[in-house]
């Protein structure tokens, strides 16, 4: 897709990297183009506008062009809202970053994740630990459900059966969603894959999937990260290898 300028773009940074003495390179999550890839040139002079506002977990409006692999960043405006999280809010944000910069192509976009993310992003800074759970969950469904690795969550995938309300199950990475045996670890009934399924609906409201993510908000976190490494290639993610070590000290 050859972009020459764009305007007033919304967009998170993902992360930046060092390009040169004074210039970065950014890996940024747009709401109309994707993930793109931009150079700030100057970024880290003392001077550059730049410097104070192309920060994490912020939402920006960005110009930039060029129809190269990586664009030239022209301007970037913050768009005010909630101050940098700390602590585990802070970890979780960068976990939400790895996971889009490891499972989304670039140039490739998704308004919808797009504005799943932003909503994301305000939750884990401004609520308590609890909230934080629930909206990393939400996400991450919305994540799997938007790059096409999530199978249908209200019938068995080998057979398109439909679940049985009572019975539990287990999503598994190889398999798809199967009718739970004696060795698993975690499960879920039936009755709670069918309403997560209808909370990914297409008309559905990002409130109705953190809802629909409060039952059996532990079993669904370990089911789901299982399924989000295997498909990131990794035993375990950068940062969530960070939050464990952490909590051990």
């Amino acid at each position: 897709m050859a972009i020459q300028r764009i305007s007033n773009e919304p967009a998170y940074v993902l992360h930046r990297y060092d390009w040169s003495e004074s210039s970065l390179i950014l890996d940024v999550f747009t709401r109309h183009y994707g993930r793109l890839a931009l150079v700030a040139r100057g970024a880290k002079k003392p001077s550059s506008s730049f410097r104070p506002i192309l920060l994490p977990m912020q939402l920006l409006h960005l110009a930039f062009g060029g129809d190269a692999e990586i664009r030239n960043l022209k301007s970037a405006e913050w768009q005010g809202g909630h101050v940098m999280p700390t602590g585990d809010a802070l970890l979780s944000g960068y976990y939400l970053n790895e996971l889009l910069m490891r499972l989304l192509a670039r140039d490739d976009p998704h308004p919808v994740l797009f504005d799943a993310y932003s909503a994301t992003v305000q939750l884990i800074a401004s609520q308590s630990a609890d909230t934080l759970q629930l909206a990393l969950r939400a996400f991450e469904l919305l994540l799997l459900r938007d790059i096409g690795l999530l199978p249908m969550l209200d019938a068995e995938t080998a057979t398109l059966r439909p679940l049985d309300v009572r019975t539990r199950y287990v999503l598994v990475a190889e398999a798809g969603l199967r009718q739970a045996h004696g060795n698993d670890r975690v499960s879920l009934p039936g009755e709670q894959w069918q309403a997560l399924q209808q909370a990914l609906g297409h008309d559905a409201l990002f409130s109705d999937t953190l809802r629909a993510c409060i039952p059996g908000l532990r079993e669904l976190k370990i089911q789901l990260s299982a399924l989000l490494h295997y498909h990131c290639g990794v035993k375990v993610l950068k940062t969530r290898q960070m939050m464990m070590d952490l909590q051990a000290l």
